[in-house]
């Protein structure tokens, strides 16, 4: 049957001509007449454009009244989306772009069809879809959709940053960062206030304290995070790591650094010691290597007991003295302490520490397979378990020998010291600090792998370190918004 004909008889049944329909001579002869072949197909091409019209029309009506919701953006934060029409069902769009982007800081790229930027303005916005479908002319007036696109305000923001008191007594510096020698190593340190103080122009309750002793080759930093509760917990921890530095300098002999090292020396020897291969030698040489073990590790224990219990004891009675001085009570000096002291041996590194409170101290060894932690945290069952340096109990309690540690390395990439404003941000739980992998992205994160690409170069000779270390410590952490120090040997 032709197309002629077949038309012929769906017109005929559409205005009820069944009768006619039989008539096939008729339809034959009337199917085959030019005029009617000629007009069949001028009303098929213009039914066909009808079509294409009602397809770029309803195309257009489609993706214009689709509800579509992209990404809330945030200020000065990177923003990035990508318009994938195919999964947006605006799969017919050949051509597109956006307008309403200038006063947001963002740009389209109609090209890959991706809107990117850095938004510099929060609120709500109606951008504008520009677009064209297949089958439009390259001349025809081009579609609106509007978009709407929230860009939330910057946390950071929201916060204030009001100078502390100068006019106090006791002011400090808000912030506070350094880069110094210490014998071998490079120390890099800052310390500045968290956001919850500069919102409200309080001060700095953290503290710091290093120095190295050339002459002597030992090195000591300490480091102190007065208790928010105190009210001059900021000059208990000024004066805590001010103290742990004057003890040293004023205990530092060279009858007492001699008398450390010999035991130093000791150990390290008796630890190395080998042993015989006869059966009987063995049996000797192990229970000799034992015994000097024993021995060995009872004196260097004594002794460091000795050296640091004596610098914690009189950090906490020059705390005591001047609160009395003072006339308040001691518990308003209220702070943590750590602190480590180290110097280089021909045979590696001894390490000695100390700590109470919620501030840790690790060692990183030199390709970054192991971390040690050298002190346990007074965290508490269920929070709140801090201790401070101010309280006498410490001294009391059956575990004060536990808070000093001692180490023998052959060397060490990084001896960290943080207080818990970096702590409870970037390790969130105890158990964490004895990850090695958990310390590895830290130190990732140190080097540029966080949102906010702030990157601290680890180089002695890097004069802009103390800048990138002070610009990543402004790091966001929701609800982590307290004081923040960082002290890193390398």
């Amino acid at each position: 049957m032709s197309i002629a004909k077949e038309y012929v008889l769906r017109l005929l049944q559409a205005n009820q001509k069944e009768g006619s329909t039989t008539k096939e001579d008729l339809l034959d002869s009337f199917s085959n007449e030019i005029e009617v072949v000629e007009t069949i197909t001028l009303i098929k091409n213009y039914q066909e454009k009808l079509m294409e019209n009602w397809q770029i029309k309803e195309a257009i009506y489609d993706i214009i009244h689709n509800q579509v919701q992209i990404p809330n953006g945030t200020v000065d934060k990177s923003y990035t989306y990508k318009f994938d029409f195919v999964k947006l069902n605006w799969d017919k769009i050949v051509y597109s772009e956006i307008i309403g982007l200038d006063e947001i800081g963002l740009v389209y790229d109609k090209e890959e069809e991706v809107l990117t930027g850095i938004p510099t303005i929060s609120g709500d916005f109606k951008i504008k879809l520009i677009f064209r479908v297949k089958g439009e002319s390259e001349n025809s007036i081009l579609n609106e959709k509007n978009i709407n696109l929230i860009i939330n305000a910057n946390p950071k923001s929201l916060w204030k940053n009001l100078p502390s008191d100068k006019e106090d007594k006791y002011w400090k510096e808000d912030e506070v960062a350094i880069l110094d020698t210490l014998g071998t190593k490079s120390l890099v340190v800052a310390s500045k206030r968290g956001r919850s103080h500069a919102n409200v122009g309080s001060f700095r309750d953290d503290d710091f304290a290093y120095k190295s002793f050339d002459n002597l080759g030992w090195n000591v930093v300490a480091v102190a995070d007065g208790a928010g509760s105190a009210k001059l917990s900021r000059q208990g921890s000024a004066i805590a790591c001010q103290e742990v530095v004057h003890y040293f300098e004023t205990l530092f002999t060279t009858d007492k650094v001699n008398e450390l090292e010999t035991l130093i020396k000791e150990q390290n020897q008796v630890s190395k010691e080998g042993v015989s291969t006869t059966e009987e030698q063995l049996e000797n040489s192990e229970a000799d290597t034992l015994t000097k073990k024993t021995s060995s590790q009872i004196a260097i224990s004594r002794y460091i007991y000795s050296l640091l219990g004596g610098c914690v004891r009189q950090v906490h009675n020059k705390l005591d003295e001047f609160a009395l001085a003072n006339d308040f009570e001691s518990k308003e000096l209220h702070t943590t302490l750590i602190f480590s002291l180290f110097k280089k041996f021909d045979f590696g590194y001894a390490i000695l520490s100390f700590g109470v409170g919620d501030c840790p101290i690790g060692i990183m060894n030199v390709d970054k397979s192991q971390v040690t932690l050298m002190n346990w945290l007074d965290v508490g069952e269920f929070g709140g378990g801090t201790r401070f340096i101010t309280m006498p109990e410490i001294f009391t309690n059956d575990k004060f020998h536990t808070r000093f540690g001692f180490k023998l390395v052959d060397d060490f990439s990084y001896l960290v010291l943080m207080t818990d404003g970096i702590y409870d941000a970037k390790f969130v739980v105890e158990a964490n600090l004895e990850k090695v992998e958990v310390w590895n992205a830290f130190f990732e994160d140190l080097q540029g792998k966080n949102e906010d690409g702030a990157a601290v170069v680890f180089e002695k000779n890097n004069v802009e370190i103390t800048n990138q270390l002070s610009k990543w410590m402004d790091f966001w952490s929701p609800g982590n918004h307290d004081d923040r120090t960082l002290a890193i040997v390398f």
